[in-house]
């Protein structure tokens, strides 16, 4: 199945949940009604299911591409700056055990990112499989 069916289909099965979730509760007119009193709320339900979305062909091209732990990489280091910045803009400080447990977390995920990237180096017998010549034979 292509990417584009597979968005489709997840958005609507993501659709008919919410709608079933607000008829079953019995706030689908109040939502609507809602909606209808508030044009400028259209707008921004618009543009977040358009930007929702569009993200999900860039997670798509990510893990396809890049695989899943740059992908998981790439997420957990915008909750990292999300989570510090919001504790710069709001003035909340973190506690030792908060910034303990993020170098934890952070850190060792990190670590494993860049050591699965790291270039590994041949081992001798690799070498002489691959034909290439015995550090101690000259090349004739």
């Amino acid at each position: 199945m292509e990417i584009h069916n597979q968005i489709f289909y997840t958005t609507l099965c993501s659709c008919i949940l919410s709608l079933t979730g607000l008829i079953l509760q019995g706030h689908l007119l109040m939502a609507i009604d809602f909606v209808s009193r508030h044009n400028d709320c259209f707008v921004d339900v618009a543009l977040l299911s358009t930007v929702a979305t569009a993200s999900q062909f860039f997670i798509s091209y990510t893990i396809r591409t890049f695989g899943a732990l740059t992908f998981a990489t790439i997420m957990t280091t915008r909750q990292l700056v999300s989570i510090l910045l919001s504790c710069v803009w709001f003035g909340h400080p973190l506690s030792w055990e908060q910034c303990a447990g993020a170098v934890i977390v952070f850190g060792s995920l990190y670590t494993k990112s860049f050591l699965k990237n790291k270039p590994q180096k041949p081992s001798p017998s690799e070498q002489m499989e691959n034909g290439a010549s015995s550090p101690l034979k000259g090349n004739p």
